[in-house]
């Protein structure tokens, strides 16, 4: 057989690629179902088949996650009607009411204005304006998707750099001159403006030398880079601050209400309380870092200087100024939307807190959720008009009749609403429920003890790298899903809180950094065309790095204070669980030993 009849039909098997995942992953796990104990085998090869078929999409993520309702009833590891309800249980309300307030504050454009006042606030030195840049990406995606986020911001930044730097193409060409021309050279303009007004813009109408020219647009590129790559990095930064703003933060909700009924401990003002700190302090981190990284942090961060970057600099800002004007007042639609998005996140805030009374208290203990608040301020959105009434109108007989609209239509609501998150979201709490009545997490966290002898502090890390490191080739759901039931276990077999691990481990999947493949934001900034994968790689290494390093300092600091995490909680033991398997015993190790550190 020859070089070239193989060449041609590895390009054909590559074509029939997830044809041929499909077919042979149930065979290649058969061995499951007879060399392990029978409903844990069973329950393995469920979870192993939805984990392969999520880490390579051979079918759509949502397909796969409702196999669980076909694969556990036939199987005898979960009866249908145990099943089913996972898939709509009020976490997942909780997620659809933040959809639906996203998508009411994209129709009406209050994301655009809020991203333009804060860089109007920040200015337009690079550092700064990266900074802007990411608080605005990092606080619209507490909200928004980080997908969306991203997809509005990446635009505006182009914009200001074009401003800033002229066109794209001719600063490529700059980056790429030779010092092999003697003298000196007319810089070079883009074409689509007039050159007078270029040099004028950038007062450089005094000759300069090539390698002036190239040092100059290579700076320039680096700033480039760095606005291009902080947005999607801040956005998964800030996903992580609220319990709507990315799926693993409900994964967790849901698993500790189906494994630990009993803890209550975590709703959206505690998760709030102790993950907006660290979402501030890893942004803070970021930002020195990718401003070091592309050129942002230098002598002009803070001093004046009146020279041809000041000068582009005034013209970015005016340019931002412009495009703040253009959207006019406010108008009663976006001042509305406003007011009901920060009753929204008041009244969520403060239901129960923890740390103080919340208003749930005035209802029967238990009845009221974060999705009960969610869905009621959701529905007045399909309600309140989104033009100011008038009461005149009512009076004057000759005022022509005008049609009712609401601030948000459910046409709108539905195209908004990305449904196979949702039923991705069900087919985690499934594939947790099963793994928990089957015994499949018990049995995997046996096999876990030497972790037993390594002190918490460490083994926090250690889960976090790991999951980091996971989460850079499969989707951050799908990892929390697989990993947080056994995580759980983990913890109650070394005698430590499971609140300990479960949260640096939801955190961490977040911290998808390196690849463009990693997150829809990293694929939607490197499909720009300006950044290369040797760029993300370098920058999300040490991201991940400073991420690791900020969820430890959080869950050993403020964390333990806030959850009590030094302390076995009552709810976390055998007898107030849910499951009725029994639970490996290991020898207790004695809580946050932390001379690991």
């Amino acid at each position: 057989m020859d070089m070239e009849t193989i060449s041609t039909f590895a390009k054909k098997l590559w074509c029939v690629k997830k044809q041929l995942i499909i077919f042979l992953t149930p065979l290649i796990f058969l061995p499951l179902l007879f060399g392990l104990p029978e409903k844990e085998g069973k329950c393995l090869y469920v979870v192993l088949l939805m984990a392969v078929f999520w880490c390579t999409e051979a079918l759509p993520l949502a397909v796969t996650a409702m196999l669980p309702v076909c694969l556990f009833p036939t199987m005898g590891i979960l009866q249908s009607k145990i099943v089913c309800p996972q898939y709509f249980l009020d976490t997942n309300f909780l997620f659809l009411s933040g959809l639906v307030m996203a998508s009411a504050i994209e129709e009406w454009g209050l994301h655009r204005r809020i991203a333009l006042k804060v860089l109007k606030i920040v200015g337009v030195k690079p550092a700064w304006l990266i900074l802007g840049m990411m608080i605005t990406s990092a606080f619209l995606s507490m909200w928004l998707s980080n997908t969306a986020t991203t997809a509005m911001m990446l635009p505006i930044a182009n914009a200001i750099l074009e401003s800033l730097f002229g066109d794209l193409a001719t600063l490529k060409e700059n980056c790429k001159l030779k010092d092999e021309t003697e003298g000196e050279e007319w810089c070079r303009v883009s074409p689509t403006v007039p050159s007078g007004e270029k040099i004028q813009n950038y007062n450089w109408s005094n000759r300069r030398t090539t390698e002036e020219i190239r040092t100059e647009s290579e700076y320039q590129m680096k700033v480039w880079k760095g606005f291009m790559i902080c947005i999607p990095y801040a956005a998964s930064i800030g996903g992580t601050a609220t319990l709507t703003g990315t799926a693993p933060n409900l994964i967790l909700i849901g698993q500790l209400k189906s494994y630990f009924p009993e803890c209550d401990l975590i709703n959206f003002g505690s998760w709030f309380a102790f993950s907006f700190p660290l979402m501030v302090l890893f942004l803070i981190l970021s930002w020195l870092w990718i401003s070091f990284l592309y050129g942002g942090l230098n002598t002009r961060l803070c001093v004046r200087k009146q020279d041809e970057r000041a000068q582009a600099e005034r013209k970015a800002q005016a340019v931002i100024e412009d495009d703040y004007r253009k959207l006019g007042p406010i108008n009663f639609a976006e001042g509305a939307i406003g007011f009901f998005f920060i009753l929204f996140a008041v009244l969520l805030f403060t239901r129960d807190p923890k740390f103080v009374t919340g208003w749930s208290k005035f209802f029967n203990k238990g009845y009221v959720s974060d999705a009960t608040t969610g869905v009621i301020i959701v529905s007045i959105l399909f309600i309140f008009p989104s033009q100011k009434p008038s009461l005149s109108w009512w009076f004057d007989s000759r005022a022509s009749n005008t049609s009712y609209v609401p601030l948000l239509s459910w046409r709108k609501a539905q195209e908004c609403v990305p449904w196979n998150i949702i039923l991705l979201l069900g087919g985690g709490f499934a594939m947790a429920k099963g793994c928990e009545e089957s015994g499949l997490a018990a049995w995997l966290g046996s096999y876990l003890q030497p972790i037993a002898q390594v002190p918490p502090a460490v083994a926090v890390m250690f889960i976090t790298a790991f999951v980091a490191c996971f989460t850079e080739f499969a989707s951050n759901t799908a990892t929390i899903i697989i990993f947080l039931p056994v995580i759980a276990e983990l913890a109650m077999f070394v005698n430590v809180n499971p609140l300990y691990f479960m949260i640096p481990a939801t955190i961490g999947c977040s911290f998808a950094f390196m690849l463009p493949v990693s997150t829809p934001p990293n694929s939607i900034a490197f499909a720009s065309g300006h950044l290369l994968v040797k760029d993300m790689v370098k920058t999300g290494f040490v991201m991940n790095i400073l991420g690791i390093l900020s969820v430890s300092l959080a869950i050993n600091t403020w964390g333990r204070a806030m959850f009590s995490l030094e302390t076995y909680p009552d709810w976390a033991r055998q007898e107030n669980m849910s499951s009725t398997v029994p639970h490996v015993q290991f020898p207790s190790v004695s809580p946050f030993n932390l001379t690991g550190l």
